[in-house]
């Protein structure tokens, strides 16, 4: 039997809640993905709640609220406290995301589900990879193999390949094909042939436009809104899909010279971008190389201003102006109060670029038709004055006092405690304070003291005199004086970078000119709550830069991938029956979609052993190196060690011959290169590749394999047996290994 792989849904399955699953590969429990939303709604977590000590590692794919949201709070209150794997963007944005997610709440509500510290100590137990390194699990997860690759959906996110006895199970959602201003797309030809493939159907019913077209679009309606002086708002997350749009802002403010301010604003603005100059090796060929030759850094932005209050925004001079703000929800953050005051006027215009949380009021505004008034709730935090001030003050004495208090009574217990068992000490030099014997009088002004010695300091019987408890020093020493332990003066590295992180998360541990005044802010306030309807005038557009493969892409990636099995997650019930009814189809005949804390047995039917190759048999073989590997044909036949385990065994007889082996992959557009090189002419008609006057080349694949693409293919050389034949033939044969 194959490895064992049972798959739990947490959270995200038949709808667009957050992304958290359970996968248990052996008897070892992985949690991919730990997701909330803007709603932070702790019954989304129940099922959460009922695995989290169970879990033997987290692995988080993407540094955004709904891959990671819930983690700080699952580590504070759920009792998750396995260690954490990702990638270093998913690492620091993801620390960014969550302190921008808390300051934005601390600022219109009483936010108690976790702190700043909180945020921290998830994020300290981090190991972080990059892309294509296999890391090995020890301990319970021995034999396990985990290793993060591209996805091309945000910066630094992540397609997991996880790997035991040369099965792999993938899980990638989120992900996207096709190359971005900053981003790769993922590339697929990592991922054939899995045992277990688990995906999600998120966008399997929508398909999108050119990207170039797109592009244009986008930036049509923004500079069309701006000369009819009217103000742009795109409500966007944190640190995630905004660097895209960033860019595309930036090329074009900067191609056509245009004079708009635009602005960024988040609480942590600088620090997000600080952070993304220094991650150039985890974006697009295109950035890289250009770094390479110009020197220039892309996200040293010259059109684009960073903020991080909103004061700075109402401080800028007044006209036409475009604002990347977070949230893209506009559930909070500064995204909710500039649609509030920008909402009302028929000028401006709010720009949607990713599918709002459902439920949320950015989701609302994307309805067809759009509403015409909304109710919102527009909430402030304001310093205590007056009476207020005073009775908060006086409470603030009060618990002060009463915690004193039980702080004396506890210390006094322990005191007692720690007396009591010391009553029957024969140590003279121990005093007991509960024992009723005193001083000899000692005259007629020695009763003053008579009393405080018998209260506190009254010795036993045996001692001479009264006297405090002596501990003997026990450091040792030598020809130079103390000894001393090195070790308790070195500071960690993980110390340093927590330090450096606690309040402000930059890169030269200084903090965010907002973020620090609301951190260091110790006044007493409120939160002040007003309901309000807003009527909206303003334009509202939805255009998708979410970053993820289309519907087409999806179906035509899963069919190249020709995973044994397949498990969708993550997206609307109509749109995950759509994609599995698709793939029964054409991709493969094992495809389930599982309920919430529904576990379903997707363990491989394939049979694997372990065998041991023989010294004998390992000596008469012949390696030839094939790219990074070397691989060889081996002929032997099966027997035992002398541990019961099962061993190849040289042939006792001479081998039967066996059939050429080809072994390599083909792209015929690179032939085609590779003979135009040796002088031979080649070019592609109708469907084949005609080589010089007579021959042509032609890929048959393996019609009985479903999706093709990962299946046996054959090369189909035809003409005439000629000089040309022999010689294309020969080329051909040296593009591959021959065993």
């Amino acid at each position: 039997m194959g490895t064992s792989v049972q798959v739990t849904p947490l959270c995200g399955v038949y709808n667009e809640n957050p992304l958290s699953y359970l996968v248990s590969i052996d008897g070892f429990n992985l949690l991919i993905d730990c997701g909330w939303n803007d709603h932070f709604d702790p019954s989304l977590l129940q099922p959460l709640s009922r695995v989290a000590s169970t879990v033997d590692a987290v692995l988080l794919s993407h540094p955004d609220t709904l891959h990671l949201g819930a983690l700080p709070y699952a580590m504070k209150q759920l009792g998750l406290s396995a260690p954490v794997f990702s990638t270093e963007p998913v690492y620091r944005l993801g620390l960014l995301t969550m302190y921008d997610q808390f300051l934005s709440r601390k600022q219109v509500s009483d936010f108690d589900l976790f702190t700043l510290d909180d945020i921290d100590s998830a994020f300290q137990n981090f190991t972080r990879l990059t892309y294509a390194q296999n890391h090995h699990l020890s301990g319970k997860g021995e034999g396990i193999v985990i290793s993060p690759h591209v996805s091309g959906h945000l910066l630094g996110g992540t397609v997991w390949k996880i790997t035991k006895d040369g099965e792999d199970v993938i899980y990638a959602v989120d992900f996207n094909h096709r190359k971005e201003k900053h981003l790769n797309g993922i590339n697929q030809s990592a991922f054939v042939r899995p045992a277990v493939l688990i995906t999600d159907a998120y966008n399997a019913l929508n398909n999108q436009p050119y990207r170039r077209q797109k592009d244009k679009e986008f930036t049509d309606a923004i500079k069309k809104t701006l000369r009819s002086d009217g103000n742009v708002l795109l409500p966007v997350d944190t640190a995630g899909r905004v660097m895209e749009l960033v860019q595309i802002l930036e090329s074009c403010w900067t191609e056509e010279n245009l004079n708009y301010p635009i602005f960024f604003l988040t609480y942590v603005a600088s620090s997000t971008i600080d952070y993304v100059k220094s991650f150039l090796e985890w974006m697009s060929d295109a950035i890289a190389k250009s770094f390479e030759k110009t020197r220039e850094n892309v996200f040293n932005l010259k059109r684009i201003r960073l903020l991080v209050s909103k004061s700075e925004l109402d401080d800028a001079p007044d006209g036409p102006k475009v604002v990347l703000a977070s949230m893209a929800s506009l559930e909070a953050g500064f995204s909710h109060d500039i649609f509030v005051e920008w909402a009302n006027d028929p000028k401006n215009l709010v720009l949607f670029t990713e599918r709002a949380q459902f439920g949320s009021l950015a989701r609302m505004l994307q309805a067809d038709p759009p509403p015409k008034a909304v109710k919102v709730t527009i909430s402030k935090r304001v310093p205590l004055v007056g009476e207020e001030l005073i009775a908060y003050e006086e409470e603030q004495n009060r618990i002060r006092k009463e915690e004193a208090l039980k702080a004396s009574l506890v210390k006094e217990e322990e005191s007692k405690a720690s007396h009591g068992a010391d009553v029957n000490t024969s140590d003279p030099m121990i005093i007991d304070a509960s024992n009723t014997h005193s001083l000899p009088d000692a005259g007629p002004q020695g009763s003053g003291y008579r009393d405080i010695l018998i209260d506190g300091f009254t010795p036993p019987s045996t001692s001479v005199a009264p006297m405090f408890p002596f501990y003997e020093n026990s450091t040792e020493w030598d020809d130079f004086g103390e000894v001393i332990n090195p070790d308790d003066y070195v500071i960690k590295d993980e110390d340093m970078d927590h330090g450096a992180m606690h309040v402000g998360g930059d890169m030269d541990g200084k903090l965010d000119e907002g973020s620090a005044s609301l951190i260091l802010d110790t006044r007493p306030s409120k939160v002040v709550s007003t309901e309000l309807t807003v009527q909206v005038k303003c334009s509202l557009i939805y255009m998708d830069f979410e970053g993820r493969s289309d519907a087409r892409s999806i179906k035509s990636i899963l069919s190249h991938m020709a995973p044994l099995k397949l498990v969708l997650v993550h997206g609307t019930a109509e749109a995950t029956e759509h994609l599995k009814q698709h793939c029964l189809k054409h991709v493969c005949p094992h495809v389930y979609a599982p309920q919430i804390e529904e576990t379903i047995d997707v363990t491989s039917d394939l049979c694997a052993y372990k065998v041991q190759l023989s010294e004998k048999l390992m000596s008469n073989v012949l390696f030839k190196k094939v790219g990074d590997y070397e691989i060889a044909w081996v002929d032997s036949e099966a027997g035992k060690t002398e541990n019961d385990m099962l061993s190849l065994q040289p042939l006792s007889n001479p081998p039967p011959p066996h059939e050429s082996v080809l072994v390599g992959d083909l792209k015929m557009a690179n032939f085609k290169q590779f003979l135009s090189d040796k002088g031979v002419q080649a070019e592609f008609a109708g469907g084949v590749l005609r080589c010089g006057e007579y021959v042509t080349l032609r890929k048959v694949g393996d019609a009985s394999h479903k999706g093709g693409g990962s299946g046996t293919q054959q090369i189909v050389i035809e003409g005439p047996l000629c000089e040309d034949y022999y010689k294309i033939r020969e080329y051909l044969y040296s593009q591959f290994y021959l065993l």
